[in-house]
């Protein structure tokens, strides 16, 4: 057994965040990944199946109602273009439908990988952690996104806001997620690319990670407990 592995039996575990390291009483024992935008680049991918779903019933949707909707669920989205513009002939759940299909359409053709999230998904694993995965979208999405990146045997739980009361930053999915894994969620791990999902997490009573593309991108907040542009920058040691 290496030195990393011996201590994660360790009492204390240390959390580090701009050079300021933090400790808790509970040793890490789970990573629960957010999916679009932490697993898979997708961010386009929805953007581009709202654009023409919506749009074929006559919502013509502007960049800063987008911008509300990116870390809303499915049927939250949906609800909310039709109430700002309301269609005929099709129901709320036809068109909801009608995006999860043509998402799913287009990860299957055009999904790639966020870079490094194999590697180390891998390494986690290989340290002894359970991987879990919580999700605003929707429960059918899960299996296409980690069939089509080739994770799908890595991961000990899903759980998609889908069949939560709320989705985030309502911490329920979270907490269903760590439940399943059968680890408190002090004892989690959340690593997120949205504000929303970071307080989910946060709310849920877990430590975070903020992944994100540039410095621009960043939050820049103190939801993150840890902030990383890339997974080859994480020193997975940290968690130990």
């Amino acid at each position: 057994m290496d030195k990393q592995v011996n201590q994660f039996d360790e009492k204390l575990v240390y959390i580090e965040n701009a050079g300021v390291m933090h400790k808790t009483e509970n040793k890490i024992k789970s990573i629960i990944f957010d999916m679009d935008g932490v697993i898979i680049d997708s961010e386009e991918i929805w953007k581009r199946a709202e654009k023409e779903v919506f749009s074929s019933v006559g919502v013509k949707l502007s960049d800063e109602l987008c911008r509300l909707t990116e870390t809303m669920t499915t049927a939250e989205v949906t609800k909310f273009w039709f109430e700002r513009q309301p269609w005929k002939n099709k129901s709320l759940w036809d068109i909801e439908n009608e995006v999860i299909e043509r998402v799913a359409h287009l990860i299957n053709e055009e999904g790639k990988a966020i870079n490094g999230i194999e590697e180390f998904i891998k390494s986690l694993k290989s340290k002894g952690f359970k991987i879990g995965l919580a999700t605003n979208s929707p429960s059918g999405l899960i299996p296409v996104v980690l069939k089509k990146l080739r994770l799908d045997g890595y991961f000990d739980a899903t759980a998609s806001a889908e069949h939560e009361l709320e989705g985030k930053p309502n911490p329920s999915v979270y907490l269903t997620v760590s439940k399943k894994l059968n680890s408190k969620p002090e004892a989690c791990v959340a690593i997120e690319d949205s504000c929303s999902g970071l307080l989910a997490a946060k709310n849920a009573g877990m430590k975070t990670i903020e992944i994100f593309k540039d410095n621009t991108d960043s939050m820049k907040s103190e939801i993150a407990d840890y902030q990383i542009n890339n997974y080859d920058q994480f020193d997975i040691s940290v968690l130990n």
